[in-house]
């Protein structure tokens, strides 16, 4: 194919870490049911669907620009407004928050760091914080040495219903302890082959504490393998792919992937891709023509995609068989009664305090060790800032969380209005869809239904939506929505999500 190929038995093996901590993000929020009554999906034609993949509310501050109202003559007619509730039949699970809670805080750390190493962070997590380490590997069976290329911490705020992502590369050059410097995804591999107390997991979390600040609580490590079983067992899963991607893909997964021309490029989005396992672990562990960074993007895509696919299940009866099913090919310190335990909060939670952050390439310099290996040095003033904004309680205003805006397609582009609301939802907006009066909308339009327009708001959302001031409409109504956005042919699907949670 006359093309540079990474070996590729070890890429596809490497790169499918990425996805296998959605195991664990199913075992500890599968609990997420439908609520009796609830509607989940697209509903009918006349019905708006709540969306409720959703993050914290953006914490920008806004540059206003000139507010151009449309005249009388250029106003377009909105059509009517569909009702809908977020929690349909009233339904109001309830759970004993402080039973999650680790027993005390985490303090500074005792051991010795030699000169040449860092100063360790200031402990960011505090006791009202129960943490998951969500590693991925391709552990075999019997495999006691092994890396852990996916890194992420789930940070859970049991108080109120508070989750936060935050990806870390795992060429991160920091501070293992009785280790020296060398890269994050080392430090479980060290604490195995020299034994030290509590094994590879206890390193790892020392290593995590000194250089992140973050006390890990739980740990758990997934096989590869596990992944695919799980999304097929779950039918699939619908991933927003709000930016096309292209990268080198394996034709069929039986296929030998030493060989060449067993590889062809691929292409999905923007769009909502339904992905079986195989699909689903392409688009989460390539990186071939991206990079690490990127892929630590997908890869919280994919998970909030399962998420969301939980909502639609009975999942929560299926803890148990799905604990039974693929126990076997997790390493965890948490027990089947432990995740039974969480089911309650996952029902509790509604997907609008799922934030996500990321170590990205903004927070980090590429360097080349004395020994010749690329590695991510951390700017660690500007990580330890946006550490302490993940972990703190999300500062969003009560009028912002209660905010809900409906979204129409006004496009023939399939899908659009949901890419719009996955948009929407990384900056911390409830939405819902609706259908559109037309498809032959040329402009987006981003209707004020409130009496008194607030065009410091205004002028967020169309920020957060990559549209001009003059999308902004006003239109006074008593409807139970606050916004109407009508998506038209010149909208970009494709956005950073780097930046939008507080």
């Amino acid at each position: 194919m006359g093309r540079h190929l990474e070996n590729p038995a070890t890429s596809c093996i490497t790169g499918m870490r990425r996805t296998l901590l959605t195991v664990v993000l199913i075992f500890f929020l599968a609990g997420c049911a439908v609520p009796p009554g609830g509607t989940a999906g697209l509903g009918p034609a006349a019905t708006p669907t709540d969306l409720f993949l959703v993050t914290a509310p953006a914490n920008a501050t806004p540059t206003l620009t000139p507010f151009q109202p449309f005249s009388a003559a250029q106003t377009p007619t909105l059509g009517p407004l569909a009702t809908a509730t977020l929690f349909p039949g009233g339904f109001t699970p309830t759970f004993d928050a402080q039973a999650l809670l680790p027993t005390a805080a985490a303090t500074e750390q005792s051991f010795y760091a030699p000169p040449y190493a860092p100063k360790p962070f200031p402990v960011l997590t505090d006791n009202q914080t129960v943490t998951f380490l969500l590693l991925g590997s391709d552990v075999r069976p019997g495999q006691t040495y092994f890396r852990t290329d996916t890194i992420i911490v789930a940070a859970v705020r049991p108080s109120s219903g508070q989750v936060t992502l935050i990806s870390i590369p795992r060429d991160l050059y920091v501070y293992i302890p009785t280790v020296g410097m060398d890269r994050v995804n080392t430090a479980y591999e060290y604490g195995q082959l020299h034994e030290y107390p509590g094994g590879g997991a206890a390193l790892l979390k020392a290593t995590l504490l000194y250089n992140l600040g973050i006390r890990i609580d739980h740990l758990a490590i997934v096989d590869f393998t596990v992944f695919t079983r799980i999304v097929n067992t779950l039918g699939g899963v619908d991933v927003p792919v709000y930016c096309s991607y292209t990268d080198w893909h394996l034709i069929d997964p039986s296929y030998d992937p030493n060989n060449v021309n067993n590889w062809s490029l691929y292409t999905v989005g923007p769009g909502i891709v339904h992905m079986d396992g195989d699909l689903a672990l392409w688009y989460a562990r390539s990186r071939e023509m991206s990079s690490d960074f990127d892929r630590g993007r997908r890869s919280q895509e994919v998970l909030r995609a399962l998420y969301a696919r939980a909502l639609k299940t009975d999942a929560i009866d299926k803890i148990p068989q799905l604990y039974n099913d693929f126990s076997s090919s997790v390493i965890t310190d948490l027990k089947l009664n432990d995740l039974l335990q969480l089911a309650p909060l996952a029902l509790h939670l509604n997907n609008a305090n799922i934030r996500s952050y990321y170590i990205g390439r903004n927070d980090v310099t590429a360097w080349m060790t004395p020994g010749g290996a690329s590695v991510q040095l951390p700017n660690g003033p500007v990580i330890q800032s946006m550490l302490q904004q993940a972990l703190s309680p999300s500062p969003r205003a009560a009028q912002d969380t209660a905010l809900t805006i409906e979204i129409r397609n006004g496009t023939s582009n399939p899908a659009w209005d949901a890419l719009a609301a996955e948009r929407l939802n990384y900056a911390g907006y409830n939405t819902r869809l609706a259908p559109a009066d037309r498809k032959s909308y040329a402009n987006s339009l981003l209707y004020d239904l409130s009496a008194t327009p607030d065009l410091t708001r205004a002028t967020a959302l169309l920020s957060v939506l990559g549209l001009p001031s003059s999308a902004f409409v006003t239109s006074p109504n008593s409807a139970n929505v606050n916004y109407v956005l009508i998506v038209g042919a010149d909208y970009k699907p494709c956005f950073n999500p780097n930046g939008l949670a507080p």
